[in-house]
């Protein structure tokens, strides 16, 4: 297996194609837009840079990285001679059942199609191709480069010797993968969302703020990140696409969203990437401010 396709090259598409080639293997990164391709590429450089500077790597090895990629608008060309594709689309389901469709259409016999989703049924993904043996989940976290866990998740026709395969590959990478099986959020986002979820409730219902609530959860339970922070970090739309898929699922009244999520996300206040959320971010600076609608300062 040489061969990676990439498709869609947002946060997690660019960091993994940034991933597979940094480790020889040849990526094609596919995505409609040119734009988009070229801000990735840009986004892989920067990345590059900063594992320079941390000692990780040297300047031939960002070169022979960014050799490694090359960028195609138009999927089956992307896609005409992978060995694996890896999708990594918008975690929208009608989106990725239209892609692996067309996969399916134009890949070479015997490709392992991939989807990166967090959510998203790869039983029913792989419904919709010609060889759902060889449809698997490989989710990775972000960032791509960093994170170690993969969660290699099995459809309900996905082979063993499919599996084994993207086992190996993702230790190939340096990563460690996971097995689990394809129900609603796998294990991570079945465990996570909630908590996240619960986190927004507390907020909601006026137990404590939003540094209060992050604060406990970092000091207390020694997470990282505060659930709130992480929340905008995933980005508040992915995380409500999350729960909902949860919900509906398993119809179960406690994974029912948040209203106070459904509304920022109604009214474009998605986290990280629009640089508002239960923080507001200014480029440049790692300080947290906690964003005006919650703090009574500003009120």
């Amino acid at each position: 297996m040489k061969n990676i396709t990439v498709i869609g090259s947002g946060t997690m598409g660019n960091g993994i194609a940034h991933t597979f080639a940094q480790n020889g293997f040849n990526v094609s990164l596919v995505d409609i837009s040119d734009a988009a391709l070229q801000k990735a590429l840009q986004t892989i450089n920067t990345n590059l840079d900063r594992q320079i500077k941390k000692g990780a790597i040297d300047e031939a090895a960002k070169k022979a990285t960014l050799h490694n990629i090359n960028t195609y608008t138009n999927i089956a060309e992307g896609a005409a001679n992978a060995d694996l594709v890896v999708e990594a689309a918008t975690e929208n389901r009608d989106l990725k059942l239209k892609i692996f469709k067309q996969l399916s259409e134009v890949c070479k016999p015997g490709v392992i199609l991939a989807s990166n989703t967090s959510s998203i049924s790869i039983t029913e993904i792989a419904s919709v191709t010609a060889n759902p043996a060889n449809v698997i989940g490989m989710h990775f976290m972000n960032p791509v480069p960093i994170m170690k866990l993969v969660e290699v998740i099995r459809g309900y026709a996905t082979t063993n010797a499919v599996t084994d395969t993207i086992m190996q590959l993702s230790r190939q990478l340096g990563k460690d993968p996971v097995e689990v099986n394809d129900y609603p959020g796998f294990v991570a986002n079945r465990i996570l969302m909630p908590m996240i979820n619960e986190a927004i409730y507390t907020l909601f219902e006026g137990v404590a703020g939003v540094n209060e609530i992050d604060t406990v959860m970092k000091l207390g339970m020694a997470h990282p990140m505060g659930p709130l922070q992480l929340a905008d970090f995933i980005g508040l739309d992915v995380c409500l696409a999350i729960l909902k898929v949860l919900h509906n699922g398993f119809g179960n009244p406690k994974y029912a969203p948040c209203p106070l999520l459904i509304n920022m996300v109604t009214a474009g206040h998605l986290g990280v990437k629009n640089a508002n959320g239960f923080y507001k971010y200014t480029a440049g600076s790692k300080d947290l401010v906690v964003a005006d609608k919650f703090n009574p300062s500003v009120a």
